[in-house]
């Protein structure tokens, strides 16, 4: 078994491969086919030329809202709010969210934000206190439905990497053409390359489609901090696999084709459905996942991975590096790097094949697959 440290997912990233905008077309973004070594690059929307009549892509269908605020407290100090998520409520709406809060001092619990917009429009938000992960959120209440006050209120929260202040074109690209869930602060990034021509030639190529729901948190910009991965506590995530994409798996399992995971949050998804399972298939339901996956784990589900290209030192690079192999996902970010491609959410894509040793390679923290 190999002791991996962080250190092992680290890599330097030339600042300018960091994509500040995305394509000028969602298909036209390039795609590092990482099945087999070496990798050939490809355009994104031959995708589905990859593909074999009889396998299915799953999706995650969340949409992401407005979650970034800006506002004061009632004592006039400045306050930055980010929404991670909102708490769901009875017939006359969501009034109750967690959010993280950036001001020069915390406001207490009884203390009032009010949260403004461009056109001087304001509402307030009272603190009921911290909560969430080691205390680290607030728990706000607003005087109306959560999704409705985002929506006039709030801003596209681009990750921290993306320099420039939203904009009506980050509130289309910054979303898939099938979201449908509202919910996430974090766009599940490797599905924003389809449009409506990739998805007709999946269509016509009879590549079947299903979905999950997975609300993406802002921890998935957070690096690991700790040089042992058997200290890191992983942020929790709300998601749901319909029954209707349960069997969609057992059906592709029955004829033999590939299951293709749309993204790392859809495999955490089914993965996490799949825990202990017995059939080794995901099971239908609504729960949250804080599941971390680092080499060793056991794939019972996802075949394929489509993804871009991820953080340093990141849950998400020992996820890949999981999947595909360390060695090479160590070879295809230094091709990516090489060849120029662009990185991150706006970024380019990878197609990646499930290693045949994944989750043989184990990990000596005995947390390759972490389920709190």
């Amino acid at each position: 078994m190999t002791a991996y440290t962080v250190a092992d997912f680290d890599f330097d990233l030339p600042q300018e491969l960091i994509a500040q905008h995305p394509a000028p077309e969602r298909s036209a973004s390039r795609l590092l086919d990482g099945r087999t070594l070496p990798a050939t690059e490809r355009v994104f929307r031959e995708l589905p030329d990859l593909l074999s009549p009889g396998d299915l892509l799953v999706f995650n269908d969340t949409r992401v809202i407005r979650a970034r605020l800006h506002g004061a407290k009632d004592t006039g100090g400045s306050v930055e709010a980010l929404v991670e998520r909102v708490l769901p409520g009875a017939a006359d709406g969501r009034h109750e969210v967690w959010a993280h809060l950036r001001a020069s001092k915390s406001p207490r619990a009884g203390q009032t934000v009010h949260f403004r917009n461009a056109a001087g429009q304001s509402f307030p938000a009272e603190v009921l206190g911290r909560c969430g992960p080691e205390n680290g959120l607030f728990h706000l209440r607003l005087p109306g439905d959560a999704l409705a006050l985002l929506e006039q209120f709030g801003h596209v929260p681009l990750p921290p990497y993306i320099t420039h202040a939203d904009d009506e074109d980050d509130a289309r690209r910054y979303q898939t053409v099938f979201a449908r869930v509202p919910g996430a602060v974090a766009a599940p990034t490797a599905a924003l390359h389809f449009d409506e021509g990739v998805l007709a030639a999946l269509e016509a190529r009879d590549v079947r489609r299903a979905s999950v729901t997975l609300h993406v948190g802002a921890g998935t910009f957070q690096p690991v901090r700790v040089e042992s991965i058997a200290d890191h506590r992983m942020h929790s995530e709300w998601f749901e696999v319909p029954q209707a994409t349960v069997d969609a798996i057992t059906e592709t399992r029955a004829r033999g084709g590939q299951v293709i995971a749309v993204g790392t949050t859809t495999l955490r998804s089914l993965e996490s459905a799949a825990l202990g399972t017995p059939d080794r298939l995901p099971r239908a339901g609504a729960r949250d996942t804080d599941i971390f996956i680092t080499p060793g784990f056991d794939f019972r589900v996802v075949d394929r991975l489509v993804t871009n290209f991820h953080l340093p030192r990141s849950t998400l690079m020992m996820l890949v590096s999981a999947f595909a192999g360390f060695d090479t996902i160590r070879t295809l970010y230094a091709d990516a790097i090489a060849r120029r491609m662009r990185f991150f959410s706006y970024g380019d894509a990878m197609l990646l094949q499930r290693a045949a040793s994944a989750g043989n390679d184990g990990d000596p923290s005995g947390n390759s697959a972490v389920p709190r």
